[in-house]
C-alpha cells in the first residue's frame, strides 16, 4: 500500500510541479504528517526532491528530473477505461487504481500534450445520473465485481417485488445505466439482467467458469433493453393529433412508444391533423401522457380512454369554473 502511494506521490510531483503538503495530503487521502514522511522516504531513496518554506513555498522535484516508473499494471490498464466515470471506478473499488493510472499516463506525455490533457479535465465533466436520482445502495457490488474480474461463479439472493429468490450465476458484465448498476449474468444457459441494488447477498462459490467468447456486453444490453421497452407496451390507442403539436409526444412518452406511433402516422388531413396509434404500458399512463397535448389531441379509440380523459377534462373545467365564480 505504501509503495503504491510513494509512486503516486512521485508522479504527482512530476506532473504538477511545486505542490503544498496539504494539497498532496488531500490528493492521497492521508495526513500531512504522512505526506512528509513519504517525502523523506523518497529523498532517502535518492529522488532529488526538496521543499521551500513560506506562503509561496511547497514541495517539488529538481528541474529536469523524470521518473521512468510510468508502466501501467494490469489493474491500472483495466481501470483506465473508466477514466470518464470516476464514480463508477470508485463503486468498483478502482478509484485509487484509476488515479494512479491517470497520473502515469500524464507523466509519460510531453509537457505540451500534458497541458492539453489537463485542460480538458478542467473544462469537461460527465455526470451520468438524471436529476433527482437517488442511487441504489449496492453493498454487494465489490463482491460481484471481483467475481466478474476473475470469472468466478456467484450465489446471490435477489429481492423481487413479491419475493426473494436465490440464483447461482456466471457474471458476464456490469452496466451503469443513469446511475443504477445492473449485473448481466448467465443463469443456467440464458443471460439475464439483475439490478444490483436488489441483490441482498452475494458470495463467490470458488468455482470458475468459461466466459462465452462471442458474448458482446454492449450488444446484449442494447438488445435486452429494446426488448424490455417493447414488452411494456401492452395497450394501444388510436388518436388524432394536430401535426403542429405531434412533437410533444416525445416529452411524455417512452422512445419505443414514440417510434411505433410515428411509424403508424397518416398524412395530415385538410385541417392539419394526423392519425397515430400510440402504445403504452396502461391506459392510466397513456392518459397522463396525452393530457399535456390538451385540445390538440383527440382519442378515437378505445372508448374507456376517451371516457377517462373526458372525466378529467370535466373535473378540471368545474374546478376552475368554481374558482372563477368565487373571485
Amino acid at each position: 500500500m505504501r509503495a503504491s502511494r510513494l509512486v503516486q506521490l512521485l508522479l504527482l510531483l512530476q506532473t504538477r510541479g511545486r505542490t503544498t503538503g496539504p494539497e498532496l495530503a488531500r490528493e492521497l487521502e492521508v495526513s500531512v504528517r504522512t505526506v512528509y514522511r513519504d517525502i523523506e522516504a523518497l529523498s532517502t531513496a535518492g529522488v532529488p526532491i526538496y521543499s521551500e518554506p513560506g506562503r509561496a513555498g511547497g514541495v517539488q522535484l529538481v528541474d529536469g528530473y523524470r521518473t521512468r516508473l510510468t508502466g501501467l499494471t494490469t489493474e491500472e490498464a483495466d481501470a483506465i477505461l473508466l477514466a470518464g466515470q470516476p464514480t463508477a471506478a470508485a463503486d468498483l473499488g478502482l478509484g485509487t487504481v484509476l488515479a494512479t493510472a491517470q497520473l502515469k499516463v500524464l507523466a509519460a506525455l510531453p509537457p505540451e500534450l500534458r497541458g492539453r490533457a489537463t485542460r480538458i479535465a478542467e473544462r469537461v465533466h460527465v455526470d451520468a445520473p438524471g436529476w433527482f436520482h437517488r442511487p441504489d445502495e449496492t453493498p454487494t457490488l465489490a463482491t460481484i465485481a471481483d467475481a466478474l474480474w476473475h470469472d468466478r461463479r456467484l450465489d446471490i439472493r435477489y429481492q423481487r417485488k413479491d419475493r426473494a429468490v436465490e440464483r447461482r450465476l456466471d457474471p458476464l458484465g456490469l452496466v451503469l445505466k443513469a446511475g443504477t448498476w445492473y449485473l448481466i449474468a448467465r443463469d443456467q444457459s440464458a443471460a439475464r439482467s439483475y439490478r444490483v441494488g436488489r441483490i441482498t447477498s452475494a458470495e463467490q462459490t470458488g468455482e470458475s467458469f468459461t466466459r462465452p467468447e462471442d458474448f458482446d456486453l454492449a450488444a446484449h444490453w442494447s438488445a435486452s433493453t429494446d426488448d424490455f421497452a417493447r414488452s411494456m407496451l401492452r395497450v394501444r390507442a388510436r388518436c388524432r393529433i394536430a401535426a403542429s403539436h405531434v412533437r410533444l409526444l416525445r416529452l411524455t412518452n417512452e422512445p419505443a412508444a414514440v417510434a411505433e406511433a410515428m411509424a403508424s402516422a397518416t398524412a395530415p388531413d385538410t385541417q392539419g391533423w394526423i392519425e397515430v396509434t400510440i402504445p403504452s404500458e396502461s391506459y392510466e399512463v397513456l392518459a397522463g401522457a396525452l393530457l399535456p397535448l390538451g385540445e390538440f389531441c383527440e382519442v378515437l379509440d378505445p372508448p374507456e380512454l376517451r371516457d377517462r380523459l373526458a372525466a378529467t377534462a370535466f373535473a378540471m373545467a368545474e374546478r376552475y369554473r368554481r374558482t372563477a365564480a368565487t373571485e
